[in-house]
This record gives structure tokens, sequence and C-alpha cells, in this order.
């Protein structure tokens, strides 16, 4: 059945008007983001089928492109609609992402910071916050997707993306999606590797943190960096 079939009383906007958004279901809200269905299956079927492929409402936090697009009726274009609705929706919950002046002047900072954007992840991601002097920040920026439990990082990368934003320090930040918090040979030769080249290049790697389900380590708070 399509939506223009629906009696008036039954169809998202109208009960939208009517009830309020916060007392629509998830099926309603999705069919409001597609907007219209296709030939074959009206919005409210696909916005059941969405949900179905997430399993949940909570794992459409991570839904991506190629999934959304292995559903009959979901074109490229409702496909990128509802990752920035999710995505706005990630950045509003996070408000202190658009203060106007981020301060990492912490670990616990930087993890209440960036848990979110890493929380339950299927993925390692490395990231690195390109700080000023007084530990402002100038730019997140994501440098590497890994597999489950590699990601592939070079230094080189790191120091460019610095020096393009005049950043006078770096924070380096990625998960372990196995929910451990303790950090690997890998994730130790290289952060020995960057703080050394930090060092040289006189852009000090101020912490590297390592985000778990519900915690992280620091090795700036276990001392294994030393900032001068």
């Amino acid at each position: 059945m399509r939506v223009k079939d629906l009696p008036l009383s039954e169809r998202p906007r109208e009960r939208l008007q009517k009830v309020g958004v916060e007392n629509l279901s998830n099926e309603e809200l999705i069919a409001i983001i597609l907007k219209s269905g296709n030939r074959k299956k009206s919005v409210k079927e696909l916005s059941v089928e969405i949900i179905k492929e997430a399993g949940e409402i909570k794992n459409l936090k991570n839904i991506t492109k190629e999934t959304l697009q292995k559903i009959d009726g979901i074109g490229i274009a409702q496909a990128f609609t509802i990752l920035s609705v999710i995505e706005l929706g990630k950045r509003i919950f996070i408000d202190s992402s658009f203060e106007s002046k981020i301060i990492l002047n912490s670990s616990q900072n930087i993890y209440q910071y960036m848990k979110y954007q890493l929380w339950d992840k299927k993925q390692e991601y490395f990231y690195c916050l390109y700080v000023n002097q007084k530990k402002e920040l100038i730019e997140r920026k994501l440098l590497f997707m890994g597999t489950v439990n590699r990601s592939i990082v070079h230094p080189r990368e790191v120091f460019k993306n610095a020096y393009l934003c005049s950043a006078s320090g770096i924070i380096c930040v990625h998960n372990h999606p196995s929910g451990d918090i303790h950090p690997s040979k890998e994730d130790i030769r290289l952060t020995n590797s960057l703080v050394e080249l930090g060092r040289m290049n006189g852009i000090p790697i101020i912490d590297h943190i390592i985000i778990g389900n519900d915690y992280y380590y620091s090795f700036y708070e276990e001392g294994e960096i030393v900032n001068l």
C-alpha cells in the first residue's frame, strides 16, 4: 500500500503534525526521511526493510552505503540522505564538537571527545587531532581505517597534515574493536616512532590514546610519552 492510499491519520507526516515527532515509530521517522517509495514498494515498506537490515535500531548508526543499496528500492540519493541524517545525529549528540574552542588538555578530555566517534566500531580507526599551543583543536583527521585487528599508519601522513594545518602538537587516537585497551607491540612501535619523529620535526606527539568499549589507555598517563 502506498502512503497516499493510507488514511490521513496514519500517514507519517500527518501523524507528526498531530502527535509530535517524539511519538512516531522508527519506521515512520525513516519514511519521512526517505520521502517516497517506488513502483514496487511503499516508503513504509522500505523503512521496515532498512530496520530489518540493521537488525535493531541502535545498529543503524553503523549502516553503510553498500548495505543500504542492497535493499531493492534504495538508490544512491536515498542512501546518502540516510547516512547524512545519521551523521548529523551523532554530531548533535556529541555537542562538544560544535563548540567554538575544543580544549584537549588532558587524556580524559580527549577520551570524552572521541569515545562516541569510535564506540562499537568493527574495525580500527586511526585519528589524529591537531592542536595549537593552547591545546585547542585545529582539525580532526581520520587517517586510516584498518581490519578487525590491524591498522596501517604511515608517519609521513601524520606529520604532513600537521604542517598543512600549522599544528603545534599532535594527539593520536585509535580504537581496539576487541574492547581490550592494552597496546599491542605494533601500537608501542608506532608510538615510539611517532614520538621520535615529533621531536625531530618540532611537532610533539602529546598523547596516543587507545579506546575500548568503556575506557581508554593513555601512553602519556602511563609515562610512555614525556611532554617537555
